[in-house]
């Protein structure tokens, strides 16, 4: 398994090595030992609480979702299908606060996101169908939600193919304007 460091510094892409034959194919998708001696932090991993999976239609878009508060870290991997995965930076200190990484995760590369605390994060369905899970080092606290539209225009998401479905709540999500006053930021 290989890892490299993105532009945002903690925002690590995994990638397996997957073996493939006439039966199909095997990938480890995920090794403790390579991902906490490459992070610097031993145990690290030991931290993932909880495994979570979305099933996605295409086009269809969930996020932009984060965490106030302690915020919380997650490991994301699509098992069936393709999708755009979108991070934003909203660690308050961070120089690259409010700075975007988007990635292709599907079930081919088998790429795995890892995202630290401190960012919001969405993803839209490419293929008729897409499998996505998570892990997350904490548990969910809903008094922590923060949500940015994903078509705010201040946030300027460069969705790849039209939405086809939306929630209701993710529609009537906030502003990255009202992300920014919380963390007294007037700009990016």
């Amino acid at each position: 398994m290989e890892i490299r460091q993105t532009d945002i510094a903690g925002l690590l892409v995994l990638v397996p090595a997957p073996f493939f034959d006439e039966r199909g194919f095997f990938t480890r998708t995920f090794d403790a030992e390579v991902f906490d001696d490459h992070h610097g932090a031993p145990g690290l991993s030991a931290s993932f609480i909880q495994d979570s999976q979305s099933r996605s239609v295409r086009g269809t878009i969930r996020g932009m979702h984060g965490r106030s508060g302690h915020g919380e870290a997650k490991l994301i991997r699509c098992a069936n299908g393709a999708v755009h995965d979108v991070v934003v930076d909203i660690r308050p200190d961070s120089p690259t606060f409010g700075h975007q990484v988007s990635v292709r995760l599907d079930d081919k590369d088998f790429r795995h996101l890892y995202v630290p605390r401190g960012f919001l994060h969405g993803f839209q369905a490419l293929t008729p169908t897409a499998d996505v899970c998570y892990r997350i080092d904490r548990p969910h606290d809903p008094s922590e939600d923060l949500a940015v539209a994903f078509d705010d225009p201040d946030l300027a998401v460069a969705w790849p193919i039209a939405p086809t479905v939306v929630s209701a709540r993710d529609r009537a999500a906030g502003s990255w304007r009202d992300v920014l006053s919380q963390f007294d930021r007037p700009d990016t």
